[in-house]
C-alpha cells in the first residue's frame, strides 16, 4: 500500500471567491473528493506539494484547513482510494476529440491542422499529468494521437520518410566537405534545421539541392529526410537528431535541446515550449520566400539565434 495525503477544509460560502479559486486549484492538480471538504492525493503524486500550498492558501484566506498523511486501513480501502483516480472518462472524451479531429483532416488547411494537433497534445498532457495510476487507456490515447499526427503529416508532407531500423553509423566530418546535400523541396522544420546543422557543424562549404522528386536525387548527392536517403529518420529519431549523432554532435546540450524541439514539431512526443513560436516563424519565412535557397538563407539566421538562446539557457 502507498501513502496518501488528505486535505480537510471548511470554506465559506460567501464571499465565493476563495471557494471558487480553491476548487479550481484542486481540480487542476487532480485531487479526488472523499466527501465535501475532504480531498485526497497519492503522496507520490507530482502535484503533492501543490496540495500543501493549497492548505496554506486556505488558511491565509481566513478559513480552516488541515493536512493529514495516512495509509489505507486494508486492501479494500486501498482499491477504493485508487478507483477515485480512474481517468477512463477523460480518456473517452479525448477519444471523441480525436474522432472529431479526423473528420477535419480532409478539409482543413495547414495552420488549422497544426493548431488542432497542439490543442490535442495539450489536452492529452493535461490528463496524463493527473493520471496517477495509468491504465491501458493512457497508451491507447497516445497511440491514437500518434496515428492522427501521422495522417496529418502525410497530408501536409506527402514525402515524409518512414523511420528505418538499425544503429546510426558514426562518420568523420572531414570526409563530408564540399558535398552536395539534397532533400525535398519546400523544406519544413526538420529539413531546414538539418540543412542548418550541416552547414554550421558538418560541411563548411555545402551545396544544397531542393528536389521535386526525391527518387531523382543525383547519385553524387547526399540525400536527407526522404525514404532511401543517406540520412533520414532512424527508429524514434528525426533526421536532425540522426545527423547530429552521426557526426558526434549529440553531446552539445544546446543542439540536443534544438533536436528535441525539431523532433516534437516533426513527429510529436514530449511537448517543447518553443514549438508553437518556431512553427509560426518558419511558416512566415515560407510565406516570404518562394525560392527554397532564399528560404534556407533566411532560416539560417533564425536557427543561429535559436541555438544561441538555447546555449544561454543551459
Amino acid at each position: 500500500m502507498i501513502d496518501w495525503i488528505v486535505l480537510t477544509a471548511s470554506l465559506p460560502t460567501t464571499p465565493s471567491g476563495l471557494r471558487v479559486r480553491i476548487w479550481r486549484s484542486l481540480k487542476t492538480i487532480g485531487c479526488a473528493t472523499l466527501r465535501e471538504g475532504v480531498y485526497i492525493l497519492p503522496a507520490t503524486a507530482s502535484s503533492a506539494n501543490d496540495l500543501w500550498a493549497i492548505e496554506k492558501a486556505i488558511q491565509e484566506g481566513g478559513a480552516d484547513a488541515h493536512m493529514l498523511e495516512l495509509q489505507a486501513r486494508d486492501a479494500a480501502q486501498e482499491r477504493a482510494f485508487r478507483a477515485l483516480f480512474d481517468r477512463s472518462a477523460q480518456y473517452a472524451d479525448f477519444a471523441q476529440s480525436l474522432k472529431g479531429a479526423r473528420k477535419a483532416v480532409k478539409t482543413a488547411g495547414e495552420p488549422e491542422l497544426r493548431k488542432l494537433l497542439r490543442t490535442l497534445d495539450r489536452q492529452l498532457q493535461a490528463i496524463r499529468a493527473i493520471d496517477y495510476f495509468p491504465s491501458k487507456s493512457r497508451a491507447g490515447a497516445a497511440d491514437g494521437l500518434e496515428t492522427l499526427q501521422a495522417e496529418i503529416e502525410k497530408k501536409l508532407s506527402p514525402g515524409e520518410p518512414a523511420p528505418s531500423a538499425g544503429a546510426i553509423e558514426r562518420l568523420a566530418r572531414a570526409s563530408f566537405q564540399r558535398r552536395t546535400w539534397a532533400t525535398r523541396k519546400r523544406p519544413w522544420v526538420d529539413r531546414l534545421a538539418t540543412a542548418w546543422l550541416v552547414q554550421r557543424f558538418v560541411d563548411a562549404e555545402p551545396r544544397f539541392l531542393w528536389l521535386d522528386d526525391p527518387k531523382k536525387c543525383p547519385r553524387s548527392a547526399l540525400g536527407f529526410d526522404f525514404d532511401g536517403a543517406r540520412f533520414t529518420h532512424v527508429g524514434d529519431k528525426v533526421t536532425f537528431e540522426v545527423v547530429a549523432h552521426t557526426f558526434g554532435l549529440e553531446d552539445d546540450t544546446a543542439l540536443k535541446c534544438l533536436g528535441e524541439l525539431v523532433h516534437y514539431i516533426d513527429i510529436g512526443g514530449i511537448p517543447v515550449d518553443e514549438a508553437a513560436g518556431v512553427e509560426t516563424m518558419v511558416r512566415g519565412l515560407q510565406a516570404q520566400h518562394d525560392s527554397d535557397d532564399a528560404l534556407f538563407a533566411a532560416s539560417r539566421t533564425f536557427f543561429d539565434t535559436l541555438y544561441a538562446a538555447m546555449r544561454l539557457a543551459k
